[in-house]
């Protein structure tokens, strides 16, 4: 039986997609594109984060100098090269406005994992470190769709790794019908450490999906500012 990752990763058509529906990329010259209709909606939205690392800079430059160099007595071994990579730990998060005024986040920093029954119907399934296969995946009920007035998705590269431009990135968002919607990461950013990657708005009941992918040097209160969502933030620190 397939598996979510088969369709989050493209190795299979999600099965609730129909015809030419399979999948939608956000880019600057279409940013937009509406996730649910004016009707009754069922289901969870999947919001899933997923990267691998760039090979190192030094590694690269190692190659190309063993590359000029003549074969002398044995073949080059370019995969040891290849497979050099670095460990990249990108979050994935979400700040949230509701319709009644609250505002708050869902982030593994802190533990603030969220809720799928109870406000702010958003949970996050947990803190993939290192880009796994699966990455991370965040879950949002669309039977409460009318309690959320935005949503920003937002990924942030914890303290002490390495930045953007490190990194392939993409976030994927699966409705329950439809095509899933891409965003990739592509920029290089390497003095950014947060990155906006798609607004959801409630536009009078319907939810549309607007590619951001602004990167901020600073951390979660620097992108709250940039959206003002009024939040009050302190340092926190990740348990290994």
């Amino acid at each position: 039986m397939a598996t979510v990752w088969e369709y989050l990763r493209g190795e299979r058509n999600n099965p609730m997609d129909s015809g030419v529906h399979g999948k939608v990329t956000l880019t600057k010259s279409q940013p937009q594109y509406p996730i649910t209709g004016s009707g009754p909606t069922t289901g969870n939205l999947y919001v899933n984060l997923h990267w691998t690392a760039r090979a190192s800079q030094r590694s690269t430059s190692q190659l190309r100098r063993k590359l000029l160099q003549p074969r002398l007595l044995k073949p080059l071994e370019v995969q040891s090269y290849q497979s050099e990579q670095l460990n990249v730990d990108l979050d994935l998060a979400c700040m949230y406005e509701l319709a009644d005024g609250t505002t708050g986040v869902v982030q593994p920093l802190g533990q603030f994992f969220g809720d799928l029954q109870r406000p702010p119907y958003i949970k996050l399934s947990g803190d993939d470190q290192y880009g796994a296969p699966s990455g991370e995946t965040m879950y949002i009920n669309l039977e409460k769709k009318d309690q959320f007035k935005r949503l920003l998705i937002f990924v942030y590269i914890y303290d002490g790794t390495p930045a953007f431009d490190q990194t392939h990135a993409q976030i994927q968002i699966v409705p329950p019908t439809g095509p899933r919607l891409e965003i990739n990461l592509e920029e290089r950013a390497p003095a950014a450490r947060s990155c906006a990657v798609v607004l959801i708005e409630n536009r009078g009941g319907e939810l549309m999906a607007r590619r951001e992918v602004r990167y901020v040097h600073g951390f979660q209160s620097d992108l709250d500012r940039l959206y003002g969502f009024g939040m009050q933030w302190q340092r926190g620190y990740k348990e290994e």
